[in-house]
């Protein structure tokens, strides 16, 4: 009787909300075929096969890492532009150039410093601070930026681009969107449209069309199974190595003594420190973020002018003041988003911003415009997704899987995930 009446509930559940089945169910069928693809089984009908087929455990973790690290430069990028939504109501399309603005100008400090350190900044200087535009120069190669080798470089270019970004979007709020405060939504929209292409070529007409490479191959963690133990080494030679039971005493090498395999011997993931900086950097941003709108008195009044601006006014909220913090704060995260993201990828143009603008509006608009945890969430859904997508598309179309996942969540929850909830 019990299982026929659980049977009737999912019946009229089905029933009542089609569209959140057919998601759940296509869920379902992802993780199982990739399951069967971890186990190495398939199912198949005559040649053709329906589920399953062949995907190491050292690939699936490796992807699931690349989603996290890109997801969360995407969730740090699209806080400001939520905000900026939440609080002002409107959609910054300026907000990818900003990321890009705040990339160069933290780049050119780092090359500075990096360039000063190594002895190259005599005749370099301002090849150095335009991030190695010109005739020539030295390479990337030889300024050597790194996590491990220059970190003061790359912490004082992060400093810088949060500063500079935030500079930029202050004076860009007095010259243009302060005077058009009381416009339309639209009317700000095009405007920051025009602002977009405005700054774009000035980073163009400044640094150059050029993409050009910013660090040296950094410091790497190799993360291996070895004969059955988890191994840490930071060279893939020296896992081969070892896996021969031939270690040089020379070479980082240590086995986790916690976990056992059995006899499993492969490469799990490896490490950039470039990744684990911005991982970490990322996560305490956003957790400083979250204390300020939770505990403190600007925190509070930010919330209450997402909520009803009229209202704060009555209330004796200063609300300019809630507006520059605004632009102080979703510039800086902006600014080390892009600078970040750069220092993830190894390479920087003048189009950084444009090309992940999309991404971070979907990952806003996933989680529920307006809301910051939303942005956050959302971007860490929109990174997953163009990774892990990888296991069953071809990489060209791993982009078009995450708006993919936007429109089946917005089908369901046409709000977002956080819909309605909006600055916190």
């Amino acid at each position: 009787m019990a299982t026929s009446e659980r049977v009737t509930d999912w019946s009229v559940a089905v029933a009542e909300r089609p569209k959140t089945a057919l998601f759940g169910g296509l869920v379902v069928l992802l993780a199982v075929d990739l399951l069967f693809r971890l186990v190495g089984f398939e199912l198949t009908v005559g040649s053709a096969t329906l589920l399953g087929g062949s995907l190491a455990v050292g690939r699936l973790i490796t992807l699931v890492w690349d989603g996290i690290v890109v997801g969360l430069g995407i969730g740090l990028a699209g806080i400001g532009l939520s905000m900026t939504y939440s609080i002002l109501s409107f959609a910054n399309f300026a907000h990818g150039d900003y990321i890009t603005s705040g990339a160069f100008a933290g780049w050119g400090v780092a090359f500075l410093v990096a360039g000063f350190g190594g002895g190259l900044l005599e005749g370099n200087a301002l090849y150095l601070a335009t991030v190695g535009f010109g005739p020539a120069g030295p390479s990337a190669a030889d300024i050597s930026v790194s996590v491990l080798q220059t970190p003061l470089a790359v912490f004082g270019g992060l400093v810088v681009a949060a500063l500079a970004t935030i500079a930029l979007s202050l004076v860009l709020d007095r010259l243009v969107f302060e005077p058009m405060r009381d416009q339309s939504g639209i009317a700000v929209l095009i405007a920051s449209i025009g602002v977009a292409l405005a700054l774009r070529y000035v980073v163009v007409f400044v640094f150059g069309p050029r993409n050009r490479g910013l660090t040296a191959d950094g410091a790497k963690l190799v993360v291996a199974g070895v004969d059955g133990a988890l191994a840490l080494a930071t060279k893939r030679s020296t896992i081969i190595r070892a896996q021969s039971g031939d270690v040089s005493a020379d070479t980082f090498y240590a086995e986790l003594p916690v976990l056992d395999f059995g006899a499993y011997s492969a490469e799990l993931l490896t490490v950039t420190g470039a990744e684990v900086t911005l991982v970490l950097t990322s996560l305490a941003l956003m957790y400083a973020l979250h204390v300020t709108l939770q505990r403190t008195k600007l925190g509070k009044a930010m919330r209450a002018m997402a909520d009803n601006e009229d209202l704060a006014q009555i209330t004796g909220i200063p609300t300019e003041r809630v507006v520059r913090a605004t632009w102080i704060i979703g510039g800086g995260l902006a600014g080390a988003a892009g600078y970040l993201l750069a220092l993830e990828r190894g390479t920087l143009a003048y189009n950084l911003g444009w090309l992940l603008l999309l991404l971070i509006f979907a990952a806003v608009i996933l989680g529920g415009i307006g809301s910051i945890y939303g942005a956050i969430i959302g971007g860490l859904l929109i990174g997953l997704t163009n990774s892990v997508s990888l296991v069953w598309i071809p990489s060209s179309f791993s982009t078009a899987a995450a708006f993919a996942i936007m429109i089946l969540v917005l089908v369901i929850r046409p709000d977002g995930l956080f819909g309605g909830v909006t600055t916190a």
